[in-house]
């Protein structure tokens, strides 16, 4: 039936399901509540993410999970609170593990966009040092939240507004 209507995704790349890392600083049970939340919008939208809520058993080795799902992602989604931008600029945590990771793969690929920042912090827009020249989408503010969702879910289907 699929390929009847012209939807058949074998060997087409241009219907091919995006796969997302989402990185984030585990800062408190309200804000995993939210990178949950998101993650979970992102899949009934038809992108592939990925969590370590969804993801990780206790025993399972963390840093390989976040080698391998850093590798094999389309995009990696930061999403920046203030805590995760301290974590990144001190290198602690697997904040600082995953950003030692995403840089070296950077520097491979100056020119890389695999990188998506997501602001959400109440103090303004900062970014960790090693994103600070990424262009980010903002969901700090409740109000603008499915704006910028559905920014972010055009942007992983690579399908603009204009």
């Amino acid at each position: 039936m699929l390929a009847v209507l012209g939807l058949c995704t074998a060997g087409h790349s241009n219907m091919s399901i995006p796969k997302v890392f989402i990185s984030y600083s585990h800062d408190s049970l309200d804000h995993k509540k939210w990178v949950l939340d998101l993650a979970t919008q992102l899949r009934s939208s038809g992108v592939d993410a990925v969590i370590d809520q969804w993801d990780l058993r206790p025993g399972d080795d963390l840093a390989f999970f976040m080698e391998t799902q850093l590798s094999a992602a389309d995009k990696v989604l930061m999403v920046c609170t203030e805590k995760y931008v301290e974590k990144a600029n001190a290198g602690v945590g697997g904040v600082g593990y995953e950003k030692m990771i995403v840089t070296a793969g950077l520097l491979a690929r100056i020119d890389s966009n695999k990188v998506i920042p997501l602001i959400r912090q109440v103090t303004g827009n900062k970014l960790p040092t090693f994103l600070q020249t990424k262009l980010y989408l903002d969901f700090s503010r409740q109000d603008q939240f499915e704006f910028s969702l559905d920014e972010l879910i055009r942007t992983l289907h690579n399908a603009p507004l204009f």
